[in-house]
């Protein structure tokens, strides 16, 4: 069943790839960390966001389809009209 869940969430991924996303992630110890970006690429085993610096400059960050499963990380398709949860 983790399995094909993991596949599930990695073809959402894929799915958005291009469009504008919110990044929540839990990096312990009561830190959260909330960033914006754009999904730039899905690999087999993770997949890479390109993310707006508070200084403007971009930067790419990466995380695997097991920390949206495990909630470690939200990712929260952004949209004109709506928003959308991955999980």
């Amino acid at each position: 069943m983790k399995k094909n869940t993991l596949m599930m969430i990695r073809k959402d991924i894929e799915n958005c790839i291009g469009k504008r996303v919110i990044l929540r992630a839990d990096k312990g110890r009561r830190r959260i960390v909330t960033r914006e970006g754009v999904i730039e690429a899905a690999y087999p085993n993770l997949f890479v966001v390109k993310v707006d610096n508070a200084f403007g400059s971009k930067r790419r960050v990466s995380h695997t389809y097991t920390d949206v499963f495990t909630g470690t990380v939200e990712v929260t398709v952004r949209s004109n009209s709506e928003q959308e949860k991955i999980s």
